[in-house]
């Protein structure tokens, strides 16, 4: 596993909706459960916003906290205020280990800095548009450009459409920051989506020699898909669901006492 990763126990994730993208949101879960397990999941906005309408269906699906933020006063918002009340009431309870606040608002650099100074790892996600104040004020930034937002729409047309899988020569595509991702829709839905998180977790997860142990990668897709479980596919184990696809995964088993550790390598 790269050393570089920490493991968090208790995550919070401030999502500020007026400021981050939608068709992103999953994907941000999905990055920021390689650094540890999410506790704390919300959403900031005013609903009954047009614009945020189409939220309710995917905050529901990815199991966030809708918190309503009423704007009192015409053309001004109120919810940055609101999650920087929240975050200083999580802080004080003295229970997380790391915060996630979503958004590209400058506003968030001077609650990045105090959750810091109370010795709070802060992840910071938003657009490349984001003012370096706030980026620099985090330990981490990571921007939405970089993250994929077909997988959601992916597995909906995948589910419109009666697809039987098939271990023919796996497709790759080339991401927005030039490196190759799977292109599994050639899968059933379900299955699909397992092969997506198998290669992020490939990325976040290698070993000097460019493997990823199988036992980071199923404790990734648990805190990521909690449901998840091998017999639903039709293995008895996550190692056969691997070994079944050899077109996409090259597998290694190394002996370390009277134990095995089994890693594999995205093709």
């Amino acid at each position: 596993m790269n050393t570089e990763m920490n493991e968090f126990q208790k995550m919070v994730v401030l999502i500020d909706a007026d400021n981050t993208q939608l068709t992103k949101l999953e994907g941000i879960l999905h990055e920021v459960s390689t650094y540890g397990r999410i506790v704390v999941k919300k959403a900031y906005g005013n609903w009954k916003k047009r614009l945020l309408a189409k939220w309710e269906d995917e905050i529901k699906r990815l199991a966030i906290k809708a918190e309503q933020q009423f704007d009192y006063v015409s053309g001004k918002n109120t919810t940055d205020i609101a999650i920087v009340i929240d975050a200083m009431d999580l802080l004080h309870k003295e229970m997380y280990d790391a915060f996630v606040l979503v958004s590209s608002d400058s506003d968030f650099t001077p609650l990045a800095v105090r959750l810091k100074e109370s010795g709070i790892y802060v992840i910071g996600v938003g657009e490349k548009k984001t003012p370096e104040a706030f980026c620099s004020a985090c330990d981490n930034f990571i921007y939405l450009e970089y993250l994929d937002s077909s997988e959601t729409e992916s597995s909906k047309n995948l589910q419109q459409k009666e697809k039987k899988p098939t271990t023919r020569k796996n497709d790759k595509k080339t991401g927005e920051n030039g490196r190759q991702k799977l292109r599994v829709s050639y899968f059933e839905p379900d299955i699909a989506e397992i092969h997506n998180l198998l290669w992020i977790a490939y990325e976040k997860f290698q070993d000097d020699d460019g493997f990823t142990p199988l036992t980071s990668a199923g404790n990734y897709i648990k805190r990521v898909k909690p449901e998840f479980n091998t017999k639903t596919y039709g293995f008895s184990k996550l190692s056969d669901l691997i070994k079944a696809f050899p077109d996409l995964y090259e597998v290694k088993r190394y002996s370390s006492g009277n134990s095995s550790i089994f890693v594999y390598r995205c093709k």
